[in-house]
């Protein structure tokens, strides 16, 4: 059952009754890169009605060729239709957005959301957060009044513009969502039926922020892994995480523990080599990857050192992975170009 039967179905008191009678649902994946384009071509290919959102030159190729996915079961080209903002994709009533850009992204474009809608969807729109990071969802939520969590277990990569690669098959990832900031509905439950039919595991959680702390915990090693390598980033993520427990602590923030993790995970993802070789790295890895200018730091090592400033808890280890992440994106440098030693002696001497 698509998305927009579901809602039509399901949404008998839901609050979005009115829009699901009069339109079908349609999805609009704001950021279409590695997540996002992998999440909006699966959807298209189970005859979802899905729009991308994407600019520069991944837009246009998007827009020229379709987006090619590639997977150890093959590349398939998905033809979704692209804008180039929210105002050329022209949001109306009974559409849902995916956002899936990456953090630092997430306040020009939320902005830039609100301001195409210019009062035509009473109440604004759902916002679906398929992002990194747990202050995302609070940003769409100042906006939006409707507000969905997903938690994002998904290896995939976009490194060349018209292509994103999913490394996990046949299942390509997780993707558990609820209602922020906390609790579930008739969307909820008709995004994760939608993400199931599309190939996706996803299961629908009322505490679907405790699992996205508990990612938060494995994503403290995103600025590591693209500091140090795959590799190398071992004792360095070890010592960040232990600080993001410390800082969840003292905050008294509820998080999934890693035998839940584990558990949830179990064996449903395979990893297999794509493009003759297996994934580089993880998002942040990418940007480096990639030169983008910008990376998500802030939204993670940052996370933690803003805890760790409002309770009194020392984050030395997060600090200075947020600043070199953040200096090695500025400055274009590759990654993998220091070594753990050498992040190591950064450090400042105990006491």
């Amino acid at each position: 059952m698509s998305l927009a039967r579901a809602f039509g179905h399901r949404l008998c008191q839901g609050g979005f009754d009115d829009l699901a009678r009069k339109v079908g649902m349609r999805f609009v994946v704001y950021g279409a890169g590695a997540i996002g384009g992998l999440v909006g071509a699966r959807l298209a290919w189970a005859g979802e009605d899905v729009r991308f959102i994407a600019r520069g030159p991944h837009g246009e190729a998007v827009s020229r060729q379709g987006l090619l996915v590639e997977s150890a079961e093959g590349s398939r080209v998905a033809e979704v239709a692209v804008a180039a903002d929210p105002e050329e994709a022209r949001l109306g009533p009974g559409d849902l957005v995916l956002l899936a850009m990456k953090s630092q992204d997430s306040a020009p474009a939320l902005a830039a959301l609100r301001r195409s809608l210019s009062g035509s969807v009473p109440g604004g729109l759902p916002v679906a957060c398929l992002q990194n990071g747990v202050e995302n969802e609070r940003a769409a939520l100042r906006l939006f009044p409707d507000v969905y969590a997903v938690c994002v277990m998904c290896p995939a990569a976009h490194l060349e513009p018209g292509v994103v690669q999913a490394f996990s098959s046949p299942v390509p990832g997780l993707l558990d969502a609820g209602r922020y900031p906390w609790g579930t509905d008739d969307a909820s439950a008709s995004l994760c039926e939608a993400f199931r039919v599309a190939g996706f595991d996803s299961v629908e959680r009322p505490d679907v922020m405790r699992w996205k702390y508990c990612k938060l915990l494995l994503n403290l090693g995103n600025a590591a892994e693209a500091l140090l390598g795959p590799d190398d980033k071992g004792l360095v993520h070890e010592l960040a995480r232990r600080e993001g427990v410390d800082c969840l602590k003292a905050a008294g923030i509820d998080f999934a523990s890693a035998e839940e993790d584990t558990a949830r995970r179990g064996d449903i993802m395979q990893l297999h080599p794509v493009g003759g070789g297996p994934r580089g790295g993880g998002s942040s890895w990418q940007s480096l990857r990639r030169g983008t200018g910008s990376i998500e730091s802030d939204y993670l090592n940052g996370e933690i050192a803003l805890l760790g400033r409002i309770h009194g808890v020392a984050t030395p280890v997060n600090d200075l992975l947020q600043h070199l992440a953040h200096e090695a994106a500025r400055r274009r440098v590759p990654p993998a170009s220091m070594s753990a030693t050498e992040f190591m002696g950064m450090l400042p001497s105990p006491g």
